[in-house]
């Protein structure tokens, strides 16, 4: 059969009544008539005929099928019911046919109103299952969100706890790491140490201070390079080895160079920082031994304060030791205090972080020892540029408590 068709209604007419005659599906139909619209409109709309031919071939997967074969290239977009290249550059859609075949011949009139009836019943019926479905999933998904939103409550308690719990394995890390102040009669101590950040304790800052059998108040004050769990572990290789060294009562201008020689063989990489403080309690004299450590700050009754310049090279870096060791003396009233440069360096800038440091010990000073400390970190890390391990250490012999002379 071939058929010359002028127009897309003629077009749909045509399909229609040849899918009632060899018994299509509603859907195969449908799926046909929309193809074939869609390849035909271009032409059709050009004013261009087409030819339209349709017939029965056989063989293949089915004992036979419909073969509708349209004068019109093929669009190039994905069509409902896929084609075939035809002949004469146009296309093809080859239909399995059912068996018996019905062989009907309705009128066109039967044709319009039972095709467009059935398939528009089969469109609402699938609109009708998709949204089924849709429902269905808006319940699912919404069960699913429940469920989510229990798991996250649940998982954010346990966070919590989690967080409780790290918290005070850290606390006691800290306080097993950081000795508390040793107990000196006539000499008043505080310390505040700040860690890098909430989640590492522990870094490279650290100290140690402990009496002698003289009643002389040894300080160590450590800066290990780097962060964590490593440089903690360096920085209290450092700690024990200065206290072994000084327990062995070597010179303190010797331990510096002493604590490198001991350690660098066997702690490849190892570098660190370190200021030693000795205080005779008894008479107020001060001895400074430096390895490449920020300078103490002193701060004297009257208001006047200067930075106690004892030079040297820490542990790990060329030349490691101290080039002599700086003597001076607190009196009553006097604060002297001991730092890493966490403190001095937070807004990136060395000479600017000094200057606020003297200025806030002297603004301070009148404050107990704990608050004085406390105030001066708060002052200095208003502004943080760069967050590192801070360790401030306070030293002050009360006023009013004179300190007998050598002798």
């Amino acid at each position: 059969m071939i058929t010359t068709v002028t127009s897309l209604a003629v077009l749909r007419r045509d399909l229609r009544r040849l899918a009632f005659r060899y018994g299509l599906p509603v859907e195969t139909r449908a799926r046909l008539v929309l193809s074939a619209v869609e390849v035909a409109r271009p032409r059709l709309a050009a004013g261009r005929p087409l030819n339209v031919r349709a017939g029965i071939e056989y063989g293949g997967a089915h004992p036979r099928f419909l073969a509708v074969e349209l004068s019109a290239p093929w669009p190039g977009a994905t069509l409902p019911l896929p084609c075939e290249p035809g002949r004469e550059a146009g296309v093809v859609w080859r239909i399995g046919l059912p068996s018996p075949l019905p062989l009907a011949d309705p009128s066109d009139t039967v044709v319009a109103e039972e095709a467009v009836e059935e398939e528009l019943a089969l469109a609402l019926a699938r609109v009708d299952a998709l949204s089924t479905q849709q429902d269905e999933m808006r319940s699912e998904l919404a069960e699913t969100d429940r469920g989510l939103v229990a798991l996250y409550v649940e998982l954010e308690e346990r966070d919590e706890r989690l967080r409780l719990a790290h918290s005070l394995i850290f606390r006691e890390l800290e306080a097993a790491l950081r000795p508390p102040p040793p107990l000196v009669e006539g000499v008043e101590l505080a310390v505040h140490y700040v860690p890098a950040g909430d989640d590492a304790p522990t870094g490279g800052d650290l100290y140690d201070w402990f009496t002698l059998p003289d009643d002389t108040l040894q300080i160590t004050v450590v800066d290990a390079i780097g962060h964590g769990v490593e440089s903690t572990r360096s920085a209290l290789n450092v700690t024990h080895a200065v206290r072994t060294l000084v327990l062995e009562r070597h010179p303190l201008e010797s331990i510096v160079a002493r604590t490198a020689d001991t350690l660098v063989p066997t702690f490849r990489g190892l570098m660190a920082t370190l200021q030693l403080a000795r205080l005779d309690t008894r008479t107020g004299e001060l001895r400074l031994a430096n390895g490449g450590h920020p300078f103490p700050l002193l701060v004297r009754a009257d208001g006047t304060a200067r930075y106690l310049e004892a030079w040297g090279s820490g542990v790990g870096f060329p030349l490691p030791g101290s080039d002599a060791v700086l003597h001076d003396r607190l009196a009553p009233g006097d604060l002297l205090l001991l730092y890493t440069d966490g403190l001095t360096e937070s807004r990136r800038d060395l000479d600017e972080g000094e200057r606020l440091l003297m200025s806030a010990a002297q603004r301070h000073a009148h404050l107990p020892l704990p608050e004085l400390i406390a105030a001066i970190v708060a002052d200095l890390h208003s502004v943080i540029l760069h967050a590192d391990d801070t360790l401030l250490l306070g030293i002050r012999l009360p006023a009013g408590e004179p300190h007998a002379a050598d002798g």
